[in-house]
């Protein structure tokens, strides 16, 4: 008794979303789950890598694909054949095992995931392709990409005893899903003067797309209004610390909701300690570090190239070509790379960086520092 009321969760946010009941007569495994899985995976996985190319990266999430299956999933319940095929085997089969319920829109959504995020190896091939201009074949850069993934996976699985079947490892994001499968699922009686959970999502949903037509087509500057920059627009001073979109972005508003939660994802569905943390380290790199090491320091000729970009640049500002410093057999050149001299990045480009670089060993040491004894036991 002891050891099952161990596995009880006890966080408050957990207990007033997650349902406690099971109803495990429900199908799972259907035609289609395997069917509208399938698809979203791969339409999802398609849409996002083809937005992950645009300054401001657009991403649709698994929830647009929970959304969208749910319509889809009750039409084919209706019209399949209820033939069962195989029948009096293990192989019995059949393509409408009934009514469309929640344990197939879970895994559909798994599925469509799966696939929501861009494969990070596309980079290699981008900077491969747009920079070195290179080709590469179909097999290796395949072999590439699904060993990156591959590797995610191998992981999560590795950690699955960690972060996933403690019953304290909650995650703020899911809560999310799950209050809206319920939404879309469960029969709710509407409040008197009220309305239900189902018909404020659709609420949120028609408002939300209705609004995104002016920050992303009609009025794009609503994105990133800049109002520092309009005090003195020939001033480079001023640009550097007023624009939203190539500095600082000091005093900037941005009304578009992919601006607002660029950094986080979605900031509703994060905890405030989390929140709260990610705005210190942003203010701090972004306000504190970058500002001393380029103005102040002029860390590597920080002054010789913009405050905010991806580019590469020579020790002179002008823009570094990457071809002339290497061989026909995609080695580097290093008589040509001793001439054209080393290549440089933006402050807030090697800040990123070394960011990136720096998290990984930060990641151990909290986990060692926080969490040492009970990992290492």
């Amino acid at each position: 008794m002891g050891k099952e009321s161990d596995e009880i969760p006890v966080i408050k946010q957990v207990n007033l979303t997650v349902p406690k009941t099971d109803d495990p007569n429900l199908p799972v495994f259907t035609f289609r789950v395997w069917v509208l899985g399938v698809v979203s995976c791969v339409l999802l996985s398609l849409a996002n890598q083809f937005f992950w190319y645009r300054t401001q990266p657009l991403s649709i999430s698994s929830i647009s694909a929970m959304i969208a299956v749910v319509p889809i999933g009750h039409f084919m319940a209706r019209v399949l054949p209820e033939k069962v095929y195989f029948e009096g085997t293990k192989w019995a089969i059949t393509m409408n095992p009934g009514p469309f319920n929640v344990k197939e829109h879970v895994l559909i959504t798994i599925f469509a995931n799966s696939g929501a995020g861009s494969v990070y190896a596309t980079h290699v091939l981008s900077a491969v392709k747009l920079l070195y201009k290179r080709k590469l074949t179909f097999l290796p850069a395949f072999i590439l990409m699904l060993t990156t993934q591959v590797l995610g996976f191998g992981w999560a699985g590795i950690f699955r005893k960690f972060l996933v079947e403690p019953a304290s490892m909650w995650w703020p994001g899911t809560l999310v899903q799950v209050s809206l499968f319920r939404a879309l699922h469960e029969k709710e009686k509407r409040p008197k003067g009220g309305v239900t959970r189902t018909q404020a999502f659709l609420i949120c949903l028609i408002c939300g797309f209705a609004y995104y037509v002016f920050p992303g087509y009609l009025m794009q500057i609503l994105t990133t209004v800049s109002w520092v920059c309009w005090l003195a627009p020939n001033s480079v001073f001023v640009q550097q610390l007023g624009s939203g979109s190539k500095a600082l972005g000091i005093g900037s508003l941005g009304f578009d909701w992919a601006t607002i939660s660029a950094y986080l994802g979605t900031p509703l569905a994060s905890p405030w300690f989390a929140t709260a943390n990610i705005a210190v380290g942003f203010f701090f790199v972004m306000y504190v570090l970058t500002p001393i090491s380029y103005w102040w320091a002029n860390a590597f000729h920080a002054k010789n190239f913009p405050i905010y970009s991806d580019g590469l640049f020579t020790s002179h500002g002008s823009k570094y070509n990457i071809s002339s410093i290497i061989t026909p057999d995609f080695q580097l050149d290093k008589s040509s790379y001793s001439r054209v001299g080393p290549l440089y990045l933006s402050t807030f480009f090697a800040m990123t960086y070394g960011l990136g670089f720096a998290a990984l060993p930060a990641t151990i040491v909290h986990v060692l520092l926080f969490n040492g004894r009970h990992a290492l036991h």
